[in-house]
């Protein structure tokens, strides 16, 4: 097993240790310029629960901050670490640099350090070593689903600290879906207060004729979901959200049914899990909900991107809709199947007229405009066809970043979404495709956790680590060796334990660890 300091995830670009180590105690002062404020300030809020240490400024402080954007080599998140005997010199070119070498810090010190509780008798040491270190992909993302299984925002805010924790940078937060509407727009309550409940939960997979008869309610407050963005932008996040259309709607439609494509039918909010068939409808005031909606959304997120689902949208309805029928004949569509890329080209335009990308689930891009940002999911040729298209790609297959599926297929393995496993080596395995002689670009990586089959911290927590941890590695670095990750694993699992993770096993042979009991928040 590697010793503790040199176990970090994900790994550094360039990494040099060296005899020696340096002490923080009580004495220990920051020298921070002003710009570098901030990253201070979250260093200490990290900080002392654990250690109980001051960390005041001083202007001759052995801990020095530094901003440079003459250091223009790190980018934007890069940052240099230089550890002495006598020093702490952090470094970045931008501010979010220095965020991240924050988290290196907390990983250097004993785990204890992460603890939210003060740790008596624990020498806050960390060994001295020179780190220049600067991320591959510029997206490192999570999607955390509340819309089937609501969670509290204290779990949202706890997995933006687990994000930062390993300098992942992006929360997709997936705030609708037909088993629930978690975000309020003041011009339609009834999305929350109708939408936000749904009368019971499916037990098992899609198909299955057996149901809990617990409702199952929740939903945001604006104020909290504008905290949250500036929570997770303080420690270098941003929080993309996630208002899925045309298809996965049922919620917003049992709210305001007159959106919908049968005028006078009266919906619940779904209780099952799968791909439903109720959809919005395509006549203008559709559009009207849609654009005002979004307005709200852009006001509460300052994402650049706005994420719009678009994938498992069947067409049935619109077939079957004389008014839709009517507007794919206008529109010189060939079918009401094309009415999917028509609908969100309009819907992607309205984003782009406010400056924003517009980014959608999809298989190649096929009937979006280019300017859609994708995240593909199905097949690795898939992101390859994308980017001829001409689009900026997210690669999420499934088979590697689908996190409520299966870890392993032994029979004690909790309830997974069916499709198959996905376990710790293929979570560190994936790339995506880096082809250079195409227009699109690929952004990044993400992993999901939906959570049809997963209602509370406990059973995410199972579902997101360690594999998790395994993504961020190979995100940040581009080519971690999985012998080296899983050594280093083998001792990063006390800063999640510190963390109070309940992490999945480390090896598909490892005993399945128990779970608290658990309800749905």
């Amino acid at each position: 097993m590697p010793a503790p300091r040199s176990a970090l995830i994900p790994l550094p670009t360039r990494v040099a240790f060296r005899p020696g180590h340096f002490t923080l105690d009580a004495t220990t002062t920051l020298r921070v310029p002003h710009a570098a404020a901030p990253a201070a300030a979250l260093l200490r809020t990290l900080l002392a629960p654990a250690t109980g240490l001051p960390l005041p400024a001083s202007p001759d402080g052995p801990f020095v901050f530094t901003l440079d954007p003459r250091l223009s080599g790190l980018g934007e998140e890069g940052y240099g670490l230089t550890v002495s005997p006598e020093a702490i010199v952090l470094r970045a070119a931008h501010p979010t640099g220095l965020l991240h070498g924050i988290q290196t810090v907390r990983q250097l010190l004993p785990p204890e350090a992460l603890a939210p509780e003060p740790q008596p008798g624990v020498t806050w040491q960390l060994p001295c070593v020179e780190i220049t270190d600067v991320p591959r992909h510029a997206w490192r993302g999570f999607l955390l689903d509340v819309a089937r299984h609501f969670q509290p925002m204290s779990q949202v805010r706890r997995y933006v600290d687990l994000m930062a924790l390993h300098k992942l940078n992006v929360l997709q937060l997936h705030l609708t879906d037909d088993q629930g509407w978690r975000m309020p727009i003041a011009a339609y309550p009834r999305l929350t207060e109708v939408g936000g409940r749904r009368a019971e939960s499916m037990v098992g997979p899609a198909g299955s004729r057996v149901f809990d008869g617990v409702p199952h309610e929740g939903a945001y407050t604006r104020r909290e979901l504008t905290e949250l963005v500036a929570y997770a932008a303080a420690r270098g996040i941003t929080v993309v959200p996630e208002i899925d259309m045309p298809g996965h709607m049922r919620a917003a439609l049992a709210a305001y049914p007159e959106f919908g494509n049968f005028p006078g039918r009266r919906l619940d909010v779904w209780t099952h899990w799968g791909v439903c068939e109720t959809v919005l409808g395509v006549q203008e005031p559709a559009f009207g909900f849609v654009r005002t909606v979004l307005d709200e959304v852009l006001d509460v997120f300052p994402s650049p991107h706005v994420h719009i689902g678009g994938d498992e949208c069947p067409t049935t309805e619109w077939a079957a809709s004389p008014v839709a029928r009517s507007r794919a004949a206008a529109e010189g569509l060939a079918d009401t199947a094309a009415l999917h890329g028509w609908f969100l080209g309009r819907v992607g335009g309205h984003l782009i007229e406010r400056g924003r990308i517009p980014t959608a689930w999809a298989e190649t891009g096929e009937g979006l405009p280019a300017r859609f940002t994708l995240l593909t999911w199905r097949d690795p040729e898939h992101t390859r066809i994308a980017l001829k298209r001409g689009h900026d790609v997210i690669s999420a297959q499934h088979q590697a970043t689908y996190l409520d599926y299966a870890q392993s297929a032994r029979p004690e393995e909790p309830q997974g979404q069916p499709g198959g496993v996905v376990d710790l080596r293929a979570v560190h395995a994936h790339t995506p495709p880096d082809d250079t002689d195409v227009p699109g670009r690929v952004l990044g990586v993400q992993a999901q956790v939906w959570t049809e089959f997963a209602p509370g911290a406990d059973h995410i927590d199972y579902l997101a680590f360690p594999r998790l941890c395994a993504l961020a590695d190979r995100a940040w670095h581009g080519s971690p060796s999985w012998p080296g990750f899983r050594g280093r694993l083998a001792t990063h699992v006390a800063r999640l334990a510190a963390l109070g993770v309940r992490y999945g096993p480390l090896d598909p042979h490892d005993p399945i660890p128990q779970r608290s009991g658990e309800e749905p928040s």
